[in-house]
C-alpha cells in the first residue's frame, strides 16, 4: 500500500475512549500499515479467519435460542407447564431480542467485536446453566428475556466486522455463506438435544449447549478481530480500491457518536425505513410459514406426523442453497443492487404459497415440494434485506441499521405470524391466514 494512506490511518489512533469496567469493548487503536508485500499475503488469511470466526460464533448462538423448543415437552411433562405457558416462555425471547437487536446493535458500533460478540455468546451459555433451576413460568420467563437480551449481541458485531474486511461489491455472496450459520446452528441442535437427553435427561438441554456456547466464546476472543487496521492492514476501501456511496464525503474510520449513528445515518434514513418496514413483512412470511405448519400440514393436508416433520426440516434446509443463490445473483448480476433479487424472490414465494394452500390434502409429495419452494425463496429476502441495511450506512453505523430492520422483523413481524395468523384462523379459516400471506409478499415487494 502507498505511504500516502499512512498518515490518514494514523489520524484516527486517537479515539474517545470509555471509561469504567466496560473499557475493554473499545474498538482497537490503528498501528502504523504493514509493508505492500505482507499486505498481499496477510489480508486474505486475516479475511479467511475473522470469516470463520463470525460464522462459527453466530451458528453457536443459536444452540441456546434453539434448544428451548426442543426441551419444551419435556417442561410441560416433568414440571406441568401448559402449551400456553411454553408460549409466554418463548414469547419473552422475541420480545427481549427484539429490543436489544437495535440497543445492542448501537453500542456495537462503538465496540470491538471480538469482545462484543464473545461476552454475549458467554452470557447466553451462563444463563442456560440456570434454567433447569427454574421451577416456575415467572423464573423461566426472566431467564429467557435475559436470554434474548444477550443474543441480541450476536448479528450487529457480524455485521461490523462484515462491513470492516468485506467490500460492497463482494458482500452480497459473503453475506449469504455466512447467513447458512442461521440454518447450521439450527440444525445442529436437534442431534445435540437428543444426546443430551438420552445423558443427562431434560436438564442436558440446557446444560450441554450453555457449556457448548462458553467454550464457542473464547473461540471467538482467540479468532475475531477487530478492524483491519488494527493489525496492520490497510482499510477494505483502500484494499479493494472500492469506496461506496454511505459515507462518502466523512472520514470512514471516524468513530461515530450515538447521537451520529442514530440520528445522522439511521433514524433519519428513509431507505433504512422503508426495508425496516419490508423487513417485518417478510419476517411474517418466514414465520407465518414455518410455525404453523406443522398444525397446517396435520389438521388441513392429514400428513402423518412424521411427513409433516420432515416438511419442517427441508424447509429450513432448502434455504441454505437458496440464500448463496441470491447473494450471488445481486453481486454478480445486479452490481450489488439487493432489491431486484428480493422482488424476484418473492415473486416465486407467492407462487409456491399459491401450491401449499390449495394442494388437495392427500398428497404429501407436493405439499412438502412446495413448503421446499417456499424455504428456498424466502431466506433470500431475509439475508438480502440484512445486507442493505448495511449497504444504506457508513460502516461505523452497521450494527445499529441491521439491528434496526431486525426490531422490525421480531416486533411486528414474528408477532403477525403468530398471534395475527392464529386468531385469523380461528376466527376466520386457514384461507384467511393465507391472504395475510400473500399480502406480507406484495408489502414487502412493494
Amino acid at each position: 500500500m502507498s505511504d500516502n494512506a499512512k498518515p490518514a490511518a494514523a489520524s484516527t489512533v486517537e479515539r474517545a475512549r470509555s471509561s469504567g469496567i466496560f473499557g475493554f469493548f473499545d474498538p482497537v487503536p490503528h498501528i502504523p500499515c504493514m509493508p505492500s508485500d505482507e499486505v498481499c499475503k496477510k489480508y486474505p488469511w486475516y479475511r479467511f479467519q475473522v470469516f470463520c470466526s463470525i460464522f462459527f460464533g453466530y451458528a453457536t448462538y443459536y444452540l441456546t435460542r434453539s434448544n428451548f423448543p426442543m426441551a419444551a415437552p419435556h417442561l410441560i411433562r416433568s414440571l406441568g407447564f401448559t402449551t400456553a405457558d411454553i408460549g409466554n416462555v418463548r414469547a419473552a425471547l422475541g420480545l427481549a431480542y427484539g429490543l436489544s437487536k437495535f440497543v445492542m446493535g448501537t453500542w456495537s458500533d462503538r465496540s470491538n467485536p471480538r469482545y462484543f460478540m464473545a461476552a454475549g455468546l458467554f452470557l447466553s451459555g451462563v444463563v442456560n446453566l440456570f434454567f433447569p433451576m427454574a421451577a416456575s413460568v415467572s423464573a423461566m420467563f426472566v431467564l429467557m428475556f435475559l436470554n434474548g437480551w444477550f443474543q441480541g449481541m450476536g448479528w450487529p458485531p457480524c455485521g461490523r466486522t462484515m462491513t470492516h474486511w468485506f467490500s460492497v461489491s463482494e458482500r452480497g455472496t459473503k453475506m449469504a455463506i455466512w447467513n447458512c450459520a442461521h440454518n447450521i446452528g439450527g440444525g445442529i441442535i436437534a442431534p445435540i438435544c437428543i444426546w443430551a437427553l438420552s445423558v443427562y435427561g431434560w436438564q442436558g438441554m440446557f446444560y450441554v449447549p450453555g457449556i457448548l456456547a462458553i467454550l464457542g466464546s473464547f473461540f471467538i476472543i482467540a479468532t475475531l478481530r477487530d478492524t483491519p487496521q488494527s493489525v496492520g492492514l490497510p482499510s477494505i476501501e483502500e484494499y479493494k480500491n472500492e469506496y461506496p456511496a454511505a459515507g462518502t464525503g466523512t472520514d470512514r474510520e471516524k468513530e461515530l457518536t450515538v447521537k451520529e449513528i442514530l440520528f445522522k445515518y439511521v433514524l433519519n434514513n428513509k431507505y433504512v425505513w422503508m426495508i425496516a418496514i419490508a423487513n417485518a413483512f417478510v419476517y411474517c412470511v418466514r414465520y407465518g410459514v414455518v410455525d404453523w405448519a406443522p398444525t397446517y400440514l396435520l389438521q388441513v393436508k392429514q400428513l402423518s406426523v412424521k411427513n409433516s416433520g420432515w416438511g419442517y426440516f427441508i424447509y429450513e434446509y432448502a434455504g441454505i442453497p437458496g440464500t448463496l443463490l441470491a447473494g450471488w445473483l445481486s453481486d454478480r448480476y445486479f452490481k450489488g443492487r439487493r432489491s431486484p433479487v428480493t422482488f424476484l424472490f418473492m415473486i416465486g414465494v407467492i407462487a409456491a404459497l399459491f401450491v401449499y394452500w390449495k394442494n388437495p390434502a392427500g398428497n404429501p409429495i407436493v405439499d412438502i415440494c412446495a413448503l421446499a419452494a417456499i424455504g428456498f425463496l424466502i431466506y433470500g429476502p431475509v439475508m438480502l434485506i440484512g445486507v442493505s441495511a448495511l449497504d444504506m450506512v457508513p460502516k461505523k453505523a452497521a450494527g445499529t441499521a441491521a439491528g434496526f430492520t431486525g426490531l422490525f422483523g421480531y416486533l411486528f413481524g414474528t408477532v403477525a405470524a403468530s398471534s395475527g395468523i392464529g386468531y385469523a384462523v380461528k376466527v376466520f379459516g386457514w384461507d384467511m391466514g393465507f391472504y395475510i400471506l400473500f399480502g406480507s409478499c406484495l408489502v414487502a415487494m412493494i
